[in-house]
């Protein structure tokens, strides 16, 4: 198992109108000694000038996380969404990742079962285009409570029906849907090639950052290993099944800075995952 960089939390912390600094998240990344990063969204850069900054500082881009809007009944409906999708495809080429991230949440209009069922019939029409570019497609449980992706169970009826497509595990997401972080892994492990790490709390509706989940609780997030998600247990089970992937640090809490969290959240998964070694 090794960890991995992710924008999205480094980008949280960015003031009103700053640009996303890629030579700093490298430096940043370095300094870590981490070696890879998942690129969400490219900011203000072309993929091109993303990868020639990775490059220049040895570090690989592991995956490109962008959205798609493909959760639409109909197929005329979903056209916008193929287009983001294909050129999604082409940054991730670009940028060398082989493989790319589809965060999917739900909509009002829809139950979970119609979303879900939207949304693969969107995948069927476009998947084609990414494997031509030798592109790997993963969802994520995603913690809307509307999501058509949030437990194994989920993900997998999304397989059943696209077997190419493959899973990017969140081990803290998949919790607001009731399943246990070891669980939810095992359940789907034969189909996971990347993960998350995250952790969230139970909280008042009131609490700065709280959502709701599909199980009806109300979470807000906190740093790895402060929260309730089964992390220990989560790191055991990837490593009794041999999981040697990547796995993203996150952090969408609001005591620390991106940056401290970072540092102690990338510390304490080394500390557990070298703890099952």
């Amino acid at each position: 198992m090794k960890i991995s960089m992710m924008t999205y939390t480094m980008a949280r912390g960015m003031k009103e109108g700053e640009q996303f600094d890629a030579k700093a998240l490298c430096e940043f990344t370095r300094e870590l000694g981490l070696h890879a990063i998942d690129w969400v969204r490219t900011y203000q850069y072309t993929p091109q000038q993303i990868r020639a900054i990775t490059d220049d500082y040895g570090l690989k881009n592991i995956c490109y996380t962008f959205s798609c809007d493909l959760n639409f009944a109909a197929a005329d409906e979903r056209a916008q969404g193929r287009d983001d999708f294909k050129k999604g495809i082409r940054a991730a080429v670009v940028l060398g990742a082989d493989k790319v991230m589809l965060p999917v949440g739900g909509k009002e209009q829809f139950t979970r079962d119609e979303s879900r069922a939207n949304v693969i019939a969107g995948l069927q029409e476009v998947i084609a285009f990414a494997d031509a570019a030798g592109i790997t497609v993963t969802v994520e449980n995603f913690p809307h409570y509307l999501s058509p992706f949030i437990v194994s169970a989920d993900v997998n009826a999304a397989i059943a029906e696209i077997p190419q497509l493959r899973v990017t595990f969140d081990n803290g997401n998949v919790t607001t849907g009731g399943e246990s972080a070891p669980d939810g892994f095992i359940n789907s492990a034969r189909y996971i090639v990347h993960s998350h790490f995250k952790d969230w709390t139970l909280c008042s509706p009131d609490d700065k950052g709280a959502m709701v989940g599909m199980d009806g609780k109300h979470r807000r997030a906190v740093l790895v290993g402060d929260g309730d998600v089964d992390q220990i247990g989560c790191i055991r089970a990837m490593h009794d099944y041999g999981y040697d992937g990547y796995i993203n640090f996150e952090y969408e809490g609001y005591e620390l800075t991106p940056r401290a969290a970072t540092i102690e959240g990338v510390r304490r998964m080394r500390e557990w995952i070298a703890s099952v070694q």
